[in-house]
This record gives structure tokens, sequence and C-alpha cells, in this order.
């Protein structure tokens, strides 16, 4: 069989050509191929891989594959491909398993891969702050400084917003119990604590692994893939100095504040369901929200929040110094930045709430 390819094969007519051939190894058994290129008057890589496609469909038919009247100028398109390239296994290849024990088995071991990925960046995390505090003047504190307002700042209306409606729902939800044995005044009590001791570092360490967190590792891994970390490590940098720092240091600055911005919302959610549906007076609530409120409460909230800080920047940094590959590589590195970070987030909420009970 003689087939004969005429005018342009490039990348806007690829699509059709390889459907062409698809049909052409579907409907026919011929013993041998032969391309008649005589009238191809021109051809782009796009075109040269498409012609290789040919080949190989032919390869694995068991057709010896010939060409006829090929100029120099597609000769020499076709020249460009590198064959023992296109040979090698792609640089990530599909996973396949083909047993349920088998996937359990890559598991653990990615698992254990991704453990030992964020100690080691840990370690180096914790003795490059070390140096930093040491040295204050190797710190880019401009770079700290912008972090701060775009992770603390700008995160202002969010978190106030999100506080005020669980104060809301929470002194609500909790009233339509306790006004059935009278107990309407409790409410301000039940709202405090659980906005000062939980909900508040917790709700706002979650905002800001989503805000935040997601952020450092797109902005870390974007530079991974158009090779700015290279060069700057090229340079001399030490990139966990230059990029990790002032994000570690920004956040565990910056989200302590928020937390106590997010306790007072809180509260004031839980006061206007007081005020305006259980007839307390603001006295009244506010007396018995301070009552139960203990200083200690405050002080660990505060020191939690700092943990969620460096837990949520941590981890972002890190998924970014992961990347490689694309933007699909980016994006993924995103979401596991800020999956990771909420689960850290819980893990440590739940340890500390075990250490402080027995403390």
């Amino acid at each position: 069989m003689t087939v004969t390819i005429s005018g342009r094969l490039s990348i806007s007519s690829v699509r059709s050509f390889l459907a062409d051939t698809k049909t052409l190894f579907d409907t026919a058994s011929p013993s041998a191929l032969t391309v008649d290129v005589t009238d191809l008057k021109s051809i782009d890589s796009a075109g040269a891989l498409a012609m290789l496609e040919l080949e190989e469909r032919a390869r694995k038919a068991s057709l010896p594959v010939s060409y006829t009247g090929m100029s120099h100028e597609v000769r020499s398109v076709m020249d460009l491909i590198d064959r023992k390239a296109l040979a090698h296994p792609p640089i990530h290849p599909e996973k396949t398993v083909s047993s349920f024990f088998e996937g359990v088995g890559e598991g653990c071991v990615d698992l254990y891969r991704d453990f030992v990925a964020v100690m080691t960046f840990l370690g180096d995390l914790i003795i490059t702050l070390g140096r930093s505090f040491a040295h204050p003047r190797s710190v880019r504190w401009s770079e700290v400084t912008f972090y701060m307002k775009k992770a603390g700042i700008e995160a202002l209306p969010i978190v106030g917003l999100i506080s005020v409606l669980i104060g809301l729902i929470i002194a609500f939800m909790s009233s339509l119990q306790l006004k059935q044995f009278g107990a309407n005044m409790y409410v301000a009590a039940l709202v405090g604590i659980s906005i000062v001791k939980e909900l508040g570092p917790m709700m706002t360490a979650i905002i800001v692994a989503g805000r935040s967190g997601s952020a450092f590792a797109a902005e870390i891994g974007t530079m991974m893939v158009n090779e700015e970390v290279d060069a700057l490590v090229t340079m001399g940098f030490n990139p966990i100095q230059f990029l990790a720092v002032p994000k570690v240091m920004a956040a565990m600055v910056v989200v302590p504040l928020l937390t106590l911005y997010a306790m007072m919302f809180g509260i004031l959610g839980g006061l206007v369901v007081g005020v305006t549906g259980l007839d307390l007076t603001l006295y009244t609530y506010l007396n018995q929200t301070f009552e139960n409120i203990h200083l200690r409460d405050l002080i660990t909230s505060l020191v939690k929040s700092g943990v969620f800080a460096a837990l949520i920047a941590g981890i972002g940094c890190q998924r970014g110094f992961q990347v490689s590959g694309g933007a699909e590589a980016v994006g993924e590195a995103t979401t596991s930045a800020v999956v990771s970070a909420i689960f850290l987030i819980v893990a440590a909420d739940s340890a500390f709430a075990v250490v402080l009970h027995y403390l």
C-alpha cells in the first residue's frame, strides 16, 4: 500500500492526519507500507512527530515502512527529532496498581518518604531560623513585613466575618437547649470558652492555611518550575534562608494577632444573639464572658496559634520546594499544602488538648 501525503503537515492538521492513519490501519491489512511525500510542501515539528507516530503504528502491525520523494527540507525537519529520546520512559510515569495489597504497600512507602522529606526540611528550617535569630541582619525584613501584610492585614475581613458567624451560630444553637432550663445567661460563658480555647485559634489557622499556606506553596513551586531556585543556589543563596524564613516569621507574628481579632469578633457574634434574642443586657453578657475566661486560657491559645502558624508556613514552603514538572505539579503541591496543613493543625490541637489537660 502506498500512502500519499501532500500540502502542509503542521500542528493545525496533525489531529485529522492521526485520525486518518488510525482509520487506515483499522480498515486495511497491507503487507508493506510506502509513504510518498513528493507533494508535501512543508512540515513542522508536530508534523514530524505525527510521521513518527505513523511509523510506530506500522511497526506494531509488523509492517515495513519506506519513504519516497522526500525533499531536503522535509528530511532536515525529520532529523530534528531524537528517536532514541522518544523511546525513553516518561519522567513521571503513570502509576498502575495491580492489587489492593500492592496499593497499600505503595501508599505506605510514599507516606514514609513524605515523612522523611518533611523531617529533613524541618531540621533545615530550624537550623536556618536559629542562624537568623543569631544574625538578624541576614533576614530580609522587607519581605517579612510584606508577608505580614499579605497574610495578616489582608485576612482581617474574612477572619472577622467567619468569626462573627461562628459566634452567632454557637450562641443561637446553644440557646435553643439552655432556654428550656432557664439558663440563658450561660450562653455567654459557653461562647466565650469555646471561642477562646478552641475555635478561635483553629478557625484562624484553617483560614490562614487556605489563604497563605497555599500561596506560599504556589509561589515557591512556580519558582522551582522556572528554575529560579536553582539560580539562587548558583548565586550562593540559601533557598530556605532567602524564601522560607521570611514567610515563617511573618506567619508566626500575624497569626496570634489574627487569633485575638477572631476571638473578639466571635464573642461579638454571641453578644448579638444574647442581647437581641435572649433578653440579656450588655453588662450581664460581658460579665459572664470575662468571669469564665482566664488569662492562662488566652496565653495557651496564643501559644497554639504560634505553633499552627509555623506548621502552616513550614508545610507550605516544603511542598513548594518539592515541585518538579509543570503547572500541574504546582497545583498538586498547592492542594497538598492546604490538606497537610489542616491535618497538622487538627493533630497539633489534639496534642495540645491532652497535654494542657494534664498540666
